[in-house]
């Protein structure tokens, strides 16, 4: 199994276990990684519900802030139900496919380009298995119907919509790209979605 499968399938199985009738509209994974150290990467799978964002109306700016901005997320947003990546059998994935890519280092040698390239290494391994999470139905039968997986990183907030816009339907994120900078569509900053290469 690749470090991308055991995500994936860790991904389905944090899913499949959230409450159908919980109110919840989004999946969140926040991506993220120990001591902001991209060897060891991991994404805090979680979500937020219909409550949270009625709760939150009071204190944003405005109804898309108190629905999609991380900054009012809820502790199940935020923190997750469960960090993927990080856990031993993934982090020892993780480190053998970096190094037969050539990306590892150790603490005391440079990391020059090869932090930023392990990162966003990670960020197409996340958003490929946001991906596999509609196109295998885990949200639809888990919640009952399809809901978008926002994907953000708090130390890379522009981010959030080229990875969101890549991992989902677009029809289930026009509403959260009607922020987006470069417009709702958001095409000129997705990431490319392949299969965690």
């Amino acid at each position: 199994m690749t470090f991308q499968e055991h995500v994936r399938r860790a991904a389905g199985e944090v899913v499949a276990g959230f409450a159908a009738d919980g109110g919840i509209y989004a999946v969140t994974f926040r991506i993220d990684s120990v001591e902001q150290d991209p060897r060891f990467p991991y994404v805090a799978i979680g979500y937020t519900t219909e409550a949270d964002a009625a709760a939150s109306a009071g204190s944003a700016s405005n109804a898309w802030e108190a629905r999609w901005s991380y900054a009012f997320f809820p502790r199940t947003g935020l923190e997750g139900v469960k960090s993927v990546g990080c856990d031993p059998d993934g982090a020892a994935r993780h480190r053998r496919e970096a190094q037969a890519r050539g990306l590892w280092y150790e603490d005391d040698g440079e990391p020059g380009e090869r932090g930023e390239r392990l990162a966003a290494w990670f960020a197409r391994v996340c958003v490929a298995a946001a991906r596999h999470l509609h196109e295998d139905g885990v949200i639809a039968r888990a919640l009952g119907r399809p809901v978008p997986v926002i994907l953000y990183d708090m130390f890379d907030p522009d981010a959030m919509f080229a990875l969101t816009s890549a991992a989902n339907p677009a029809e289930l994120v026009a509403e959260f790209m009607t922020e987006a900078p470069d417009g709702p569509d958001g095409e000129d900053t997705a990431p490319a979605a392949g299969p965690g290469g």
